[in-house]
């Protein structure tokens, strides 16, 4: 029986206190919480545009502690994309991507064709451990993109989870906020529909 194809799942892996849940929410609702609540797996809906047609955009945001690797294991299997969170106050929390990555690999095979960003979120901090170039390096060891965001300064949210979506080569997905269509879909949109006389 094939997957339902109106699903696009998005897994985000990180440390505890990474800043995942905090990307998430500031993404799917547009707020930020400044306390920090562990998460077991908690599971976001957004509607994007897949192949011109509407399909669900399905965010699994992971705990970060490494209690639950059957849970684990059947994220990535489920997974479409995925996103790798370290904070950029800490080199530790760069460090335990490791596993997961090669875990990826493991399960997936051939990652080429996945979509992976590795993201060093809470670039507002001063208190920096990674510089923007040692995550660059990292993305470049593994062969996936990366990006620095902010969830707390709201930078590089939104833009991070378009380009994960302009990774995917298999489809065309990308995010249709509120239903606002980008200017190149209205331009696209006016065209179809009319003919020419000639």
């Amino acid at each position: 029986m094939p997957e339902q194809s109106n699903d696009y799942r998005v897994v985000v892996f990180g440390a505890a206190g990474v800043g995942k849940s905090s990307l998430v929410l500031r993404f799917v609702k547009g707020t930020f919480r400044e306390t920090y609540i562990p998460t077991i797996e908690d599971t976001y809906r957004q509607v994007i545009s897949c192949d011109k047609s509407i399909c669900t955009l399905q965010i699994t945001d992971t705990t970060g502690s490494h209690q639950f690797p059957a849970m684990q294991r059947l994220s990535i299997s489920k997974g479409h994309a995925f996103i790798l969170v370290y904070s950029v106050t800490s080199r530790q929390s760069m460090e335990d991507l490791q596993p997961i990555f090669e875990q990826i690999c493991q399960i997936k095979g051939d990652i080429q064709k996945i979509p992976i960003m590795l993201v060093g979120n809470k670039s507002d901090e001063t208190q920096r451990e990674l510089d923007a170039s040692e995550g660059q390096a990292l993305a470049s060891k593994w062969k996936c993109s990366f990006m620095e965001t902010s969830a707390k300064m709201n930078y590089n949210v939104q833009e991070l989870f378009q380009e994960l979506l302009n990774l995917e080569k298999r489809r065309t997905v990308s995010l249709q906020v509120d239903g606002k269509k980008s200017k190149q879909q209205k331009k696209k949109d006016k065209l179809q529909g009319k003919c020419s006389v000639m």
